[in-house]
Formats: structure tokens, sequence, C-alpha cells
């Protein structure tokens, strides 16, 4: 069972729910830099939701189908289609052996997600199948896709298995499931997201008037845009007593301010410490808003305390637990 790459998009890449354990010797944590998207899709074809499944930046692949497949497509809006006709997104999908599915550019969005039951069955490199482009390990052979290239898919669950026997249409080549999760999980995405965070640990150092307009004034995301991060163009922001600083962990969401005052928004395969002061740290819950924004767009931040950046990131976790055992109990598995 496998995956024929007739064209690779701008950018896709294997991606899981990233490697962890190993920050400490400098390897980073990577994998899907809309981890919900991903997590969802994999929902929606009975996979565990850290299976493996394919990111594609602003321009999606083309790909044919060797074999039957469970799928689904979630992320960004790239207009996809099935053998030349438009095809829901957020939803399994039972597509026949020889069925193509393409992607024009992204009304929406900057990256989409496609998942297929049983994985994207790619060798394991430190406990995950995340690619991580900058050292080349991880996913197929630690590069983005290329056209001819063939990606082998796991075995289907036993709940991948009941979606897809009942889809199964021998007189179509392709068939969507009516069912999709709500706009809470998934969100079109927004021209002029607002990214709400929690001041990191270098707030105070910032003068009063730096962090009046971190909260207030828009920022553009630049040209200089990655899965490493964003660099933002926007107001000056600036420390009266610019101190140097010792190296200190970073993560995810991290927002680090150079000597220039322009911020840096750290994101999938940011490094594992940085000497930049941390202005602020945008909360889980809004980690795929960040990564749908796309150069050019402006973004807003808002405050939040703790308090409420964690009942946020629970109430998204338990609309996940949701959808999973809601999907086991209509396939009774």
């Amino acid at each position: 069972m496998s995956l024929h790459i007739l064209r690779p998009g701008l950018l896709t890449t294997v991606q899981d729910l990233g490697r962890f354990g190993y920050q400490q010797h400098g390897i980073i944590v990577s994998g899907a830099m809309d981890a919900v998207a991903l997590r969802v899709a994999n929902l929606l074809v009975g996979n565990e939701d850290n299976a493996a499944g394919l990111e594609s930046t602003l321009l999606g692949p083309k790909i044919r189908f060797e074999t039957n497949h469970l799928i689904a497509l979630t992320g960004a809006h790239f207009s996809p289609t099935l053998n030349g006709q438009p095809v829901g997104r957020d939803r399994a999908i039972w597509v026949a052996a020889g069925a193509e599915l393409a992607f024009g550019p992204a009304v929406a969005g900057c990256r989409a997600y496609l998942a297929v039951a049983g994985g994207v069955a790619v060798p394991l490199v430190l406990g995950s199948r995340s690619t991580y482009l900058r050292a080349g390990f991880g996913g197929l052979d630690g590069r983005a896709l290329r056209a001819g290239d063939e990606l082998p898919i796991g075995e289907s669950s036993a709940t991948g298995a009941a979606i897809r026997a009942s889809l199964f249409n021998s007189q179509e080549q392709w068939n969507q499931a009516r069912f999709t999760p709500g706009p809470d999980l998934c969100p079109m995405p927004r021209p002029e997201p607002v990214i709400r965070a929690v001041p990191g640990p270098e707030y105070a150092q910032f003068s009063a008037a730096s962090q009046r307009a971190f909260w207030r004034e828009p920022f553009t995301i630049t040209p200089e845009a990655d899965r490493m991060g964003y660099r933002l163009q926007g107001p000056k922001l600036e420390r009266p007593a610019a101190t140097e600083l010792l190296s200190s962990a970073v993560t995810l969401g991290t927002v680090q301010v150079p000597a220039g005052g322009q911020p840096i928004v750290l994101l999938a395969d940011h490094q594992t410490t940085g000497g930049y002061p941390r202005l602020a740290q945008v909360i889980s819950a809004d980690f795929s808003a960040l990564a749908q924004a796309r150069p050019g767009q402006q973004l807003r931040f808002e405050k939040l305390t703790l308090d409420e950046a964690q009942a946020l990131y629970l109430a998204q976790e338990a609309r996940l637990r949701g959808l999973q055992s809601g999907i086991a109990a209509v396939f009774r598995v």
C-alpha cells in the first residue's frame, strides 16, 4: 500500500507530533506546525493522533493512490480535488486505487494536512517519523518530497477499516463522509489572526511603551518565515537596560526580541535554547492559528493570564478526546 507523488508542491514533508526527549542533546522536537489539524485528520481516519501524515505549505502536491485508501484533509484550504472534482475537507474520504488528489493554491491558511488510515510508514528516527530538514533526518530520507517518491502506508486500525467499509462505493472513484467536526476543532484560518499569549520571563525588562505596543499594535509576518520561526515587522520593542542574557530554554510559540527590536516567534523547528529576551509566550491553544498565518499577513497579540491559557488548552484537549470517543462509538470499536 503506497502513495505515489506526482508533483511535490512547494514544500511537502512527512510529519507526526514530534521527536521528544532529546532536547538536552540539542535535537529539536520538530513535528507538525499545526498539530491540532494533523491530530484531527488522524482521528477522522481511525489512526492514533500521533500517526505520520503529510504537511504541505502554501501549494499542495499531486498524489496518486496505488491502492484503495481512507484519507482526511485538514488545515489550510488548498482547493483540493479528486480526479478533477472538488472534495471536502475535515472529513473521512474513501479513495479507490488510481484516484488522483490535487491541490490548488492556498485560499485560506498556510499549511494543509493529509492523513491516511494506517499512517505514513517511513522509518522511525529517535522515536519519530517527523522530517527535520536542516539536519537531514526523519521523514523520507530527511528531505522534502519530490516527484516520483513512493510513500509506504501502514496497516489500518479496526476503526479505520470500519470507516472505510462504510464509505466504500464500487461505482465511484471516491466517496466522502458527511460528518465533520465543529469549527472549534476545524476553524477557517483568519486573514488577520489574533494570537493570545502570556508575558514571558523577560517581559518586565521592556519599557512600558513597548509592552503596550506589543499588545495593541499589528505586526506583519516578513518573508523571513519558515518552520523555524516568523520574523515580524512592527513597532520597535525596547529594553531600557539592555543587559546581556544567558542562553535559556525556548519552545514553540516563544516570542524573542533581538537587539533591533523586531520580534521573532519560534515555531516547530525552533532551536533548543536562545539568548534573546523572551517577551511573551503564545498559548498552546493558539499554535494552530499561528501556524496558519502566512508571510505578508498581519497579526495581533492579546494578553492572557496563565490560568486562562491553561483553561483553553484543557478545553481543546477535551474536544479532541470527544471527537475520538465519538468516532469509536459510532463504529462500535
